[in-house]
C-alpha cells in the first residue's frame, strides 16, 4: 500500500490526550472488532485495557479516584476510539451514565459507588429509560415505583437496554407519581441505582435481543422488584431534569464518536482512492470520486467546531441543549455522509467484511435514531431555539 498523508482535523490542543488514547487502540487493530462483530460479543480485553489505564473513570474526580477530566476531553477520548475502527459504546455508556450519580447522587453514592466505578471493580454501563409504548415519549413512560416501607417496588416493561450482562449497576428511570396526578408530564419521574448482582433472577429478567450491529441490546421485565430507598438519586418526582442533564451529556460524546467514524471513513476512502486504479488511473483523480470525499471532510469539521462548543458550555455548568442536540445531529449527519462515500468509494469490496466499511456502516447507521432522532432535534430546534409553535 502507498503511504497517505493522515486526514487530519482542527489542531484542539490535546494532542496527549489523544496520543494516549491511540497507544491503546493500536493494540486493538480491525481484526479484533471484526471478530467480536462476528460473534456478538462483548470487547472485554478493550475495556480491560482502558481501565488500567485509568481512561474508564475520565469523568471521575480525582478525589474519588478518577482522571478528573473535563467533558471536552472525554469527548476527545470517544472520538480516537472510533477513529482508530474500534467501537466506543461500552466507554460513553458508563462515562455518561456515572456523570448523573456525579451531578445529582448523594455523597455517599458517590464515594459508595465511583472509587469502585474508576478501578474497574463495578461497571455502570447500562440505563433504563426506553419502553415498547414510550419510546422517545420519555414522560409516558409506564414502568412505575411505588414506596413500601424503605424501599421502592418497581413493576414494568424496558426495551432497548444495553450491555445489562456485563454491568453490575443500572441506573433506571420510573414514574413514581401517576401520570394523572401531576400538574407537568415531566414531574413524577425518579432515577434509581439498581444493583444488576441482586436483581436479576428476583424481579428482573433480561431476555437479549439481536440486532444489526454488535451491541448486546436487551428487554427488561420488572414484576415486584425490590430497590432500597438509599439507592434514590436525589430527590424523589426530579428524575426527568437529572435526566436531561445526563442526555446532554450523552449527546456531546456521541458527535465525538461520530466524529471519529466521520474521520475514520474518510481516510480509508482516501487511502483506498489514492491506490484503486482503474482505466489507468487512480480513481482519486476523478472528481465522482474526489467531491464527495472532500465535502464529507468539510461536514465532519464542522461538526467538530459545534462538537467543542456544546462541551465548552457544558463544562463550564451552562445551559447547553441547543448545542448538545445540534452537535449530535451534525455529527451524526456527517458520519453517516462519510459513510456512504467510503462504500461509493470502494464499490463492491466495501461489502465484504475484510475491510471494515461494512461493519463501521451499520455501527453509525444507528446514531441517525439514537439516543434521539434526527427528526426529533430538528422539532427541538424548531421549538426551543427559534420560538416555532410545538409540533408533537
Amino acid at each position: 500500500m502507498t503511504s497517505a498523508k493522515p486526514v487530519v482535523g482542527v489542531g484542539d490542543g490535546h494532542q496527549e490526550l489523544r496520543t494516549r488514547i491511540r497507544a491503546v487502540c493500536q493494540r486493538f487493530p480491525d481484526r479484533y472488532w471484526r471478530e467480536l462483530d462476528t460473534q456478538r460479543a462483548y470487547p472485554d480485553a478493550f475495556v480491560a485495557a482502558m481501565t488500567d489505564n485509568g481512561l474508564m473513570g475520565a469523568l471521575i474526580p480525582k478525589e474519588y479516584g478518577g482522571l478528573g477530566l473535563s467533558l471536552t476531553e472525554t469527548s476527545i477520548m470517544l472520538e480516537e476510539v472510533n477513529r482508530s475502527g474500534g467501537n466506543a459504546g461500552t466507554l460513553h455508556a458508563q462515562m455518561y451514565t456515572m456523570a448523573t450519580i456525579l451531578r445529582h447522587g448523594s455523597e455517599e453514592q458517590k464515594r459508595k459507588y465511583l472509587p469502585k466505578i474508576a478501578s474497574g471493580e463495578l461497571r455502570l454501563q447500562a440505563f433504563g429509560v426506553t419502553e415498547p409504548d414510550a419510546g422517545t415519549e420519555t414522560t409516558r413512560i409506564t414502568t412505575t415505583g411505588r414506596r413500601a416501607g424503605d424501599h421502592y417496588i418497581i413493576d414494568g416493561h424496558k426495551i432497548y437496554i444495553s450491555r445489562v450482562q456485563h454491568s453490575d449497576l443500572m441506573v433506571l428511570l420510573v414514574r413514581t407519581t401517576p401520570l394523572e396526578d401531576v400538574q407537568r408530564r415531566s414531574d413524577g419521574l425518579s432515577l434509581f441505582i439498581v444493583d444488576l448482582s441482586q436483581a436479576i433472577g428476583h424481579g428482573l429478567e433480561v431476555k437479549p435481543i439481536r440486532v444489526m450491529f454488535n451491541n448486546e441490546t436487551n428487554e427488561l421485565f420488572f414484576d415486584n422488584l425490590p430497590v432500597p430507598e438509599e439507592n434514590l438519586i436525589g430527590e424523589v418526582g426530579k428524575g426527568f431534569r437529572y435526566l436531561l442533564d445526563g442526555l446532554n451529556a450523552e449527546r456531546i460524546l456521541i458527535a465525538g464518536e461520530c466524529i471519529g467514524d466521520g474521520r475514520w471513513f474518510i481516510q480509508r476512502a482516501v487511502n483506498r482512492a489514492k491506490e484503486r486504479v482503474v482505466f489507468d488511473r487512480p480513481i482519486g483523480q476523478n472528481q465522482g470520486i474526489q467531491f464527495p470525499l472532500a465535502l464529507s471532510h468539510t461536514h465532519v469539521e464542522a461538526a467538530d467546531l459545534m462538537r467543542f462548543r456544546a462541551a465548552e458550555l457544558f463544562d463550564a455548568g451552562k445551559p447547553c441543549g441547543p448545542e448538545a442536540n445540534m452537535a449530535k445531529l451534525l455529527a451524526a449527519d456527517a458520519s453517516w455522509e462519510a459513510a456512504n462515500a467510503a462504500v461509493q468509494t470502494f464499490g463492491g469490496y466495501a461489502f465484504a467484511s475484510e475491510y471494515d466499511i461494512e461493519r463501521k456502516f451499520r455501527e453509525t447507521r444507528l446514531y441517525q435514531v439514537a439516543p434521539i432522532s434526527t427528526n426529533l432535534i430538528l422539532s427541538y430546534v424548531a421549538e426551543h431555539v427559534l420560538g416555532l409553535p410545538r409540533s408533537y
